[in-house]
């Protein structure tokens, strides 16, 4: 076998591994990129990228369809199933190139394609052939979704999201399993692009939202575009050559089964760790097998090992990655004069429609007696000016403050625009800013951003009544 030894070795070359290797080169030419896949990350073949891709079909097969309400008649609206991944995929293969073209800048013995394993704390073996010795090694392999016992006898009839835009047309029905973030994002696209949608949740979670207000008001929303149960307990599925069949408790109809052309799984997604023989690591695991991890470090324990990205089960988001990755990278090129560093205040999007985002303190989440510290503002879309203006008017909006100092420290969106609302907040907690410093910025006339305004002043009305020190602002034009 031959051997190898290194600085640094990363195993996975994803966004988290890519991020972490630029960052550790800063330190060292002795270095090394495992990958045991395919080059191009998670984003941009299965991810983030060609879902967005779908969702953007759906919206506007859905534009198209809304047309009626401004005055304006459009003919029958016909979606063209294989023309629609077609694109989804010629444009996400134009992503991944892009990718691919970005790995041509590493050196290639930089760079070393094969399935890394531990065979002891610090070496591991890269298939069959190779021994790598590493001072220090950056984890960084990635997530796989998560296939339950009940779903892996579905054959071809099962899709996840990996697959899903391989397949040659649009089919006639789907039932989801999952209204988590995957769930209800590629289900209402699918639906919203003529297919027949049925979706099935567990324990009432839906789009991750914390706050139970919210996500009342988001589930009688989708309610009205396909079905969801987000407490469809006892559903059971079997496959057929002609598709699966799906029995279940309907709310209004009780015991029904209804057949569909697949199954959708989206129930989560699981840490790619165990090929990585982690047991040979001299790491301490936790219950699940996952290394434990200093969040601001990224080091697990006082091992010159860092685990980043979606094998950590942080926060599965790009940005995260990418912020990790830097971190760890860092962290082992610098090793053993570790530093800690500030994590960025937590973001999150969904991109259904109305969007979905939670930024800061997750306020939704807390108990009772925790939320005493905290003060709560609200204000709803529904007569929002702007929002009224393109027809948009649906979701709530919430923000969160220190009851004691009027510091913002988060929110919880669903309604229009929240991808670039969700920015606008992330930013302010990222600032810590007060709730009368951001009342202070300058708002726009007729925006939805008025909305936030309006969410604001409820805000430090309630600070008011809390006993915190907060000024007035002047008020603003109509539509807020």
């Amino acid at each position: 076998m031959e051997k190898r030894k290194v600085d640094i070795a990363i195993i996975g070359a994803g966004t988290a591994g890519l991020t972490a290797y630029n960052a550790a080169r800063k330190h060292t030419d002795s270095l090394l990129l495992i990958e045991g896949g395919s080059y191009g990350t998670t984003c941009a073949r299965v991810g983030c990228m060609p879902s967005k891709l779908l969702i953007a079909a759906a919206e506007s097969a859905h534009d198209a369809s809304r047309a009626q309400q401004f005055g304006i008649q459009v003919g029958d609206i016909a979606v063209n199933g294989e023309k629609v991944l077609e694109r989804v995929r010629r444009q996400r293969d134009g992503f991944v190139e892009s990718v691919l073209e970005s790995m041509e800048s590493i050196p290639d013995e930089h760079k070393l394609m094969g399935c890394a394993r531990f065979v002891a704390p610090g070496r591991l073996a890269v298939g069959n052939s190779m021994e790598i010795e590493a001072d220090r090694i950056v984890i960084a392999t990635g997530s796989s979704p998560t296939i339950p016992a009940m779903f892996q006898h579905l054959g071809d009839r099962l899709l996840v999201n990996d697959s899903l835009f391989e397949l040659s047309s649009l089919p006639d029905s789907v039932a989801v399993f999952g209204s988590g973030v995957v769930g209800l994002e590629l289900g209402q696209a699918l639906n919203r692009l003529g297919v027949r949608v049925s979706m099935f949740g567990r324990n009432g979670s839906l789009g991750g939202i914390a706050d139970e207000e919210i996500r009342a008001d988001a589930e009688q929303y989708f309610n009205e575009e396909f079905y969801l149960d987000t407490h469809s307990e006892g559903t059971t599925i079997t496959a057929h050559e002609s598709g699966v069949y799906v029995s279940f408790t309907h709310r209004e109809k009780g015991a029904v089964t209804e057949q569909f052309d697949y199954a959708l799984v989206a129930t989560g997604r699981s840490p790619n760790l165990n090929d990585l023989h982690l047991h040979n690591s001299g790491l301490t695991l936790d219950d699940k097998g996952i290394p434990l991890t200093d969040p601001s470090t990224l080091q697990c324990g006082d091992n010159p090992i860092f685990l980043v990205g979606d094998a950590n089960r942080h926060a599965p988001f790009l940005h995260e990655a990418a912020h990790e990755g830097r971190i760890a990278g860092d962290n082992a090129g610098r090793y053993p004069n570790v530093v800690s560093v500030e994590r960025q205040v937590s973001f999150s999007v969904v991109f259904s429609s109305p969007q979905i985002a939670a930024i800061g303190v997750p306020v939704g989440r807390m108990s009772a007696a925790e939320r005493t510290r905290y003060v709560e503002g609200t204000s709803s879309f529904e007569n929002q000016g702007r929002s009224r203006v393109i027809g948009k008017n649906r979701g709530i909006l919430k923000v969160y403050a220190e009851a004691d100092s009027g510091l913002f420290v988060g929110a919880e969106m669903f309604g229009p625009a929240a991808e670039h609302i969700g920015h606008l907040l992330a930013w302010a907690a990222q600032q810590r800013m007060t709730v009368e410093a951001m009342l202070a910025m300058p708002f726009y006339h007729p925006v939805i951003e008025e909305g936030v305004r309006s969410a604001l002043k409820s805000l430090r009305n309630n600070l008011k009544k809390s006993g915190a020190n907060v000024d007035p602002c002047l008020e603003c034009g109509p539509g807020g």
